[in-house]
């Protein structure tokens, strides 16, 4: 089949979808590798991108998503109903970069961090599916923990979680969980003061 009919196709499938589309669903469909379909796709992006289009394909995880170009939000946003966007409080943000940094976390651990009660805040994160349920946690009790959805990838134009700011400085316990350790700011080097003349070299001076 030739290249140009393979787009097409990937194209129509990624559109209609109107979804993240798994790499092994496009493989299956075309009866190609994953190298094969990788290379269309990203022939695919190049095509978008030259001909200045008003859409871009994006990269979550393993799946490919036909999306409007980010560029031209600013137009699109006032067609739609502003309520449909997150309005994410600082409490909600906090919650959700712990959850980002911390995969499969409980929300007694996210407590702990923040300090203050969070149910109120994961229930929205969940309501937004910005985050999901990651299973029950093999402790007393078995709570469940969370981990970051796709959508929160998609809302923060990432392809996964790899491409996360890197903390300053952190280690893993024993549950492969980040341990922040107190930060240490670096103090700007002061400069020398120069040293002040005496009293008697400036009247010296004065005098010549």
């Amino acid at each position: 089949m030739e290249q140009n009919k393979i787009k097409g196709i990937i194209e129509s499938i990624l559109f209609a979808a109107g979804r993240e589309v798994r790499i092994t669903e496009l493989m299956s469909a075309l009866e190609l590798s994953s190298d094969e379909v990788i290379k269309v796709i990203n022939s695919l992006k190049d095509d978008y991108k030259k001909e200045e289009r008003g859409l871009e394909i994006i990269n979550i995880e393993d799946s490919y998503q036909l999306c409007t170009k980010k560029a031209n939000y600013e137009y699109i946003y006032p067609i739609f109903d502003k309520r449909n966007k997150p309005n994410l409080s600082q409490a909600a943000l906090e919650t959700l970069a712990i959850i980002a940094y911390n995969p499969r976390i409980t929300r007694a651990e996210i407590e702990t961090i923040r300090g203050v009660n969070s149910d109120g805040t994961i229930y929205k994160l969940l309501d937004y599916n910005l985050i999901e349920e990651a299973g029950k946690l093999d402790a007393p009790g078995k709570p469940m923990t969370y981990k970051t959805s796709k959508e929160f990838l998609k809302m923060f134009g990432m392809t996964n979680l790899h491409e996360l700011p890197e903390l300053p400085r952190y280690k893993l316990d024993e549950n492969r969980q980040i341990v922040i350790d107190e930060i240490l700011e670096e103090k700007e080097a002061e400069a020398p003061m120069p040293e002040r003349e005496s009293v008697e070299n400036v009247e010296n001076t004065e005098e010549n």
